[in-house]
């Protein structure tokens, strides 16, 4: 079971970082608009899919018959299940909008960065919150996480040192004909 769950995970990430490249691909060759509706009529089309695979799965399954019993086991009743489902929905379409945001003012690699960059913060929290356990699974994924951020932030500080370096050349080599011709 293992196995399967780590290649499913493999497997998510993967789909996901596709999902953000695309997407910056989908605004640069077929929005072709620099504004806010352009964002957001990227998530409403994205969100129409992901919904209607998502019940095609759900009803295909036959899962959907579990929902009762589900709510019914909740150990905070109905209403309270009710509230968790809408206030993930809502959490996760802002988390969206901030995505799609990222993408479009900077860049798909930057919006997975600062996506990677969040994943540590809710085992963080349910160790402080809810007193669970640091285990070393929890733990490593929590390096990770930091390491590749700290890896984008790094090489983002050598391409702009970079930069810097071939701007000041570039400079220096235009002062040099400027000098040599005036």
């Amino acid at each position: 079971m293992y196995v399967i769950g780590f290649i499913c995970t493999l497997g998510a990430s993967l789909g996901y970082g596709l999902l953000l490249s695309l997407t910056q691909l989908a605004f640069k060759k077929v929005v072709k608009r620099e504004n806010f509706k352009a964002i957001m009529d990227m998530i409403i089309y994205q969100s129409i899919v992901a919904t209607c695979a998502t019940l095609l799965g759900l009803f295909a399954s036959g899962e959907w018959n579990d929902i009762n019993k589900e709510m019914q086991e909740y150990e905070m009743g109905k209403a309270s299940y009710v509230l968790d489902l809408i206030f993930i929905a809502i959490s996760w379409k802002v988390f969206n909008i901030g995505c799609v945001g990222l993408i479009f003012e900077i860049s798909s690699l930057f919006s997975n960065a600062i996506s990677v960059l969040g994943l540590p913060i809710v085992p963080i929290l349910a160790v402080v919150f809810f007193n669970e356990k640091m285990n070393g699974i929890k733990a490593i994924s929590l390096v990770l996480a930091v390491w590749g951020f700290i890896s984008y932030v790094y090489q983002q500080y050598l391409d702009e040192s970079e930069n810097k370096i071939e701007n000041r050349n570039t400079l220096n080599v235009t002062k040099e004909e400027c000098n040599i011709r005036g």
